[in-house]
């Protein structure tokens, strides 16, 4: 049986993300959404609320799991026994930072990636501009999924209570190092 991993990391899961998802299914009888950290980007969610929305956000999708990526992508198709990475472009810009990474999983394990184009009503759908919209109080439910809309709040909520220098600061549960 062939799997396919939709890696990324969801911060937060979208409506485009779930477009993506459901395209891969169609191709493959299991396709496993890949939760992963990037070194490159401070998170706004946890790695656990990561994985709470997008499973929730999944959760009718038959042969549709999530698994968080613990390292390389690589090493975690090969533990999975994926063949295969399915990505979603919305544009140019997209598939030119998305061919590299495409060949450096080709050239370290063998994995191909299959490139499918996202729809376009959700070209504009992007989860930096998901944040920044929802950090000047903008509405996104329609965006993202039922409920992911409430831990974006939350989460940027605790983020200004957490730089108020007055309160007295505690740790997030699975808090990630920034």
């Amino acid at each position: 049986m062939t799997i396919a991993v939709c890696p990324g990391s969801f911060d937060p899961f979208t409506l485009g993300h779930l477009d993506v998802v459901r395209r891969a299914r169609r191709l493959v009888p299991e396709v496993v959404v890949g939760v992963a950290r990037n070194s490159s980007k401070s998170s706004l969610l946890t790695l656990d609320e990561r994985l709470d929305v997008a499973r929730a956000a999944v959760a009718g999708l038959a042969g549709v799991r999530v698994e968080p990526v613990p390292g390389l992508l690589v090493d975690f198709c090969r533990e999975i026994g994926a063949t295969v990475v399915v990505k979603g472009l919305r544009g140019g810009a997209d598939y030119d930072a998305e061919v590299p990474m495409a060949l450096m999983n080709r050239h370290l394990a063998g994995v191909e990636t299959v490139f499918v184009v996202g729809d376009g009503a959700l070209a504009h759908v992007a989860s930096s501009l998901v944040k920044d919209v929802a950090r000047f109080g903008g509405p996104i439910d329609d965006l993202v999924p039922p409920g992911v809309g409430d831990v974006v709040r939350a989460a940027l909520a605790r983020r200004a209570a957490d730089a108020d220098p007055a309160r007295p600061r505690t740790a997030r549960p699975s808090e990630e190092p920034r």
